[in-house]
């Protein structure tokens, strides 16, 4: 559970998470029901797993489970993107790991410390935390890690921009996808 927040028994964060998954979530163009986010809300705060019905059918005439995984948004990755946004416009430097100045792997693991997720110092490192996701199911607040060398990251943002600190005289801010370079694997946490 994210340090700050109440135990589970009585989910006085709930309606925080909830708020803040549909807020961040419509912000970038994801169309999440109040049931989705409630339930992301319920699971751990994000965590996957499904559940199905049993001696339902459809319009098609299934019944049962599915094992169909959606390209939903984890609260982490939301809330990591939410609080990367509060860096917009604050200078590059390499090695910087905040509060003045941040690398880019050092903006994507401040930002995802902010939601309780402690993730790796360098963008190589973190090529392999969590789970791969295909480009076509990248969703806001995934993780993309770029070159060969793994020598660059960034969070999705949604709508092709990625958030990232880009380098040497950009100030920290959204990149179009299609100008940065080469994608080695993206990473949902």
């Amino acid at each position: 559970m994210p340090t700050g927040l109440s135990s589970r028994a009585g989910k006085p964060w709930r309606t925080r998470i909830v708020t803040a998954v549909a807020a961040t979530a419509v912000s970038f163009g994801v169309l999440l029901t109040s049931g989705t986010a409630l339930a992301l809300a319920d699971d751990g705060l994000g965590s996957a797993g499904s559940s199905g019905s049993s001696g339902s059918s459809g319009s098609a005439g299934s019944s049962g489970s599915s094992d169909l995984v959606l390209p939903v948004p984890t609260t982490e990755g939301l809330g990591a993107l939410a609080a990367a946004f509060v860096q917009t416009g604050k200078p590059y430097l390499w090695g910087g790991v905040g509060p003045n100045a941040f690398d880019c792997s050092g903006l994507v693991q401040w930002a995802y410390r902010t939601v309780g997720v402690t993730l790796p110092r360098t963008s190589q490192q973190m090529a392999h935390v969590g789970r791969s996701v295909p480009l076509s199911m990248m969703m806001p607040g995934d993780i993309i890690i770029f070159y060969k060398d793994a020598s660059h990251v960034g969070i999705y943002a949604g709508f092709g921009q990625v958030f990232n600190a880009y380098g040497n005289g950009v100030p920290i801010g959204l990149t179009p996808l299609t100008a940065m370079p080469p994608i080695k694997t993206i990473r949902q946490v």
